[in-house]
Parts: structure tokens; sequence; C-alpha cells
């Protein structure tokens, strides 16, 4: 037998088996664990997006003294000048996305939840099944200069799937003869 002849034995061939394995089994965690994730950013955006929508559609609603359905609405230069002055919640009857009455001014959101989220027009959402939204109206004392209850601070809460939680605030201010 020659001793140029070389080769790897037994226990050589073992160990180089083992090391590779134990490489392999570390990039595949690490593969598992950025797949598991890469969906959050999706749900994240989503989240952002139904947030920002709601927010949006709250903002678009008047302030006033009055209820937009008192004939003072467009007049009013304080609640006392409101047959039926307005205040936090909807007024019995309106309902967001209701044909006949909806939501007609910011503070009918005041304390809303959506379980389900749907459109204006009551249509439930596809694709949102696991998303739920909570919209929060508070009055701000003074704020940029104008008085105390003349602006609402508007939190839009949103959870997605794996509890992933996005929070919006806007700021509405009144827009009324007195200002």
């Amino acid at each position: 037998m020659s001793t140029d002849a070389r080769g790897f034995s037994l226990i050589e061939l073992l160990v180089f088996i083992a090391v590779v394995g134990v490489a392999v089994t570390g990039v595949l965690a690490v593969y598992g664990q950025t797949a598991r994730a890469s969906a959050d950013p999706v749900v994240q955006k989503q989240a952002l997006a139904v947030a920002e929508s709601l927010l949006e559609e709250v903002l678009a609603q008047p302030f006033t003294y009055c209820d937009p359905d008192d004939p003072a609405a467009d007049t009013a230069t304080a609640p006392g000048d409101c047959a039926v002055p307005e205040a936090a919640g909807p007024e019995a009857g309106e309902a967001r996305g209701a044909a006949l009455t909806p939501f007609d001014n910011v503070n009918d959101y005041a304390g809303l939840t959506l379980t389900t989220l749907t459109d204006l027009t009551g249509v439930v959402v596809p694709g949102l099944a696991g998303y739920s939204a909570s919209i929060d109206v508070q009055s701000v004392g003074t704020f940029n200069g104008l008085p105390a209850g003349e602006t609402l601070r508007v939190s839009v809460s949103v959870v997605g799937p794996g509890n992933h939680r996005v929070v919006l605030d806007g700021y509405r201010t009144r827009h009324a003869p007195a200002l």
C-alpha cells in the first residue's frame, strides 16, 4: 500500500456532515422567522390605510354648535342658539352608513366601535375580516389660538390580525359665524 493515497476517514466525514447540518439548521431558522414576519408590514400598511380612511371620513363632517338638522345650525354663535345643541355621540336614529339618517357631525362618531369594517353604505369591506376600529372624539382646551371647546381631537385606532395596532390623531376646528 502506498502512503500517497489520501482520502477522508469516516470520522472526518461525520464531523463535516454535523457542521453543515448545524449551519443549514441556523439558516433555515432565520429564513422561517423572516417568512413569518414578512406578513407584518402588509398588516401594518392595511391597518394604516383603514385608519387614514376613517379619520378622513370623520374630519370631513361638519363641526357646528347645533346638530346639522337644526334650522339654526348655519347661524348659531353658541350652543344656546340651538334647538338641539350638538353633543357627543349620534342623535337618536342616526347610524354610520344609514341611508336616511347617517352621521352628520364629527361628534356623532364619538365612541364608535367597528368590529366589522364597512364602507359608508354599510357594505362589508372584503379582505378586512380580521380588522376592527374604534373612534374617540374629545374636546381640546385652547388650541392654536382658538378658545377652549372650539377644537376636537379625533383619535382612530385600528387593530389588525396579530394584534397589530395603528393609532392616528387629527384635529377639527369649529366653523361657525362667531369664529
